[in-house]
């Protein structure tokens, strides 16, 4: 399982309206939901039509992310080496001072925001601020280096990798 599968089911999780709706699917109370965001959900693993064609949540992906993160090293990519090194429990623990491997956490971080997407910035620095204390540098990086766009105090993607 790559860490683009990982990012994927945190990021789904990060926006209210997902959350909400895998929220709803655990408590068992699907009527109502998007058929959108349950098709998101299904995606990202966190839900499944049952044989009746009832959505329900499926929690057990978790299980599966957590396995995967315990991987030997040996199989990791050298970006994946990377984000374990500075990552741990989703926190960064410091930031990259060499470029190469802070566009490589930067590029990671920036998958949180949904391309197309424009954030005021606070809803930006409590993004942020899951990752590090010092969300106002993190902004910075992710703005310098071209993965974020601000003007007026909105923000959007502009740059990294983009799931299709």
């Amino acid at each position: 399982m790559s860490d683009e599968e990982i990012r994927r089911v945190l990021g789904l999780l990060y926006h209210d309206e997902t959350l909400r709706a895998f929220a709803s699917l655990v408590l068992g109370a699907a009527d109502g939901l998007s058929p959108k965001v349950l098709q998101k959900l299904a995606n990202g693993g966190l839900a499944a039509r049952d044989e009746s064609g009832t959505w329900r949540a499926t929690p057990e992906r978790f299980k599966e992310l957590l396995r995967a993160r315990a991987e030997p090293a040996e199989k990791l990519t050298a970006e994946e080496r990377v984000l374990r090194t500075f990552l741990v429990d989703g926190r960064l623990t410091t930031l990259p001072v060499r470029r190469d491997k802070r566009l490589v956490v930067l590029r990671y971080i920036a998958t949180v925001f949904e391309p197309g997407v424009r954030y005021p910035e606070k809803d930006v620095n409590v993004a942020l601020r899951a990752f590090h204390d010092d969300h106002a540098a993190l902004r910075r990086y992710l703005v310098d280096e071209g993965l974020l766009a601000r003007e007026d105090n909105v923000y959007w993607r502009s740059g990294g990798p983009v799931d299709i």
